[in-house]
């Protein structure tokens, strides 16, 4: 063992342990593969119509994609809720107030969801109307518990 010059201290001989920092050996590529990617990968982006690695993904402005969907959904006649969910929900409702299960056609079951549905727009249309003059864009729960009470007791209270 060796004494160190600065210290004093005894130190191991280099044979004896191993160095007082251990370095990671790095694989490093090649600076080819590191740059951008080559004209036939792009080609292949361009024909696939992929997006490449550099290209970052389209974001829209905020608010943009909710009037483009308020605009979709306006425009269509499609039903808004689930057939299927809304049939269950619809039995279980039926449970409890009748003792024993009914059958329902499924053309009944489609004008209640169609009436259900033409109902709750109806609603977050006054509502959306409470919002707005109450200067604000966001739909609250007590823009919806206004709505109904100028509706009154034949639209659900």
């Amino acid at each position: 063992m060796a004494t160190s010059p600065v210290s004093g201290k005894r130190r191991a001989s280099d044979s004896d342990s191993p160095p007082a920092t251990v370095r990671k050996s790095r694989k490093t590529s090649s600076p080819q593969r590191n740059s951008a990617p080559s004209a036939a990968r792009r080609a292949l982006n361009a024909a696939t119509g992929t997006p490449s690695a550099s290209a970052p993904k389209r974001r829209y402005r905020p608010g943009t994609v909710a009037l483009r969907e308020i605009r979709f959904y306006q425009r269509s006649t499609e039903l808004l809720l689930r057939k299927l969910p809304f049939a269950r929900l619809v039995r279980e409702i039926q449970m409890e107030f009748t003792p024993r299960e009914y059958r329902w056609q499924a053309e009944a079951l489609l004008a209640l969801q169609e009436a259900a549905e033409a109902h709750l727009v109806r609603l977050f249309e006054d509502a959306n109307l409470c919002a707005i003059h109450a200067k604000r864009v966001t739909l609250m729960v007590k823009d919806i518990q206004l709505a109904r009470r100028i509706r009154g007791r034949h639209y659900g209270e």
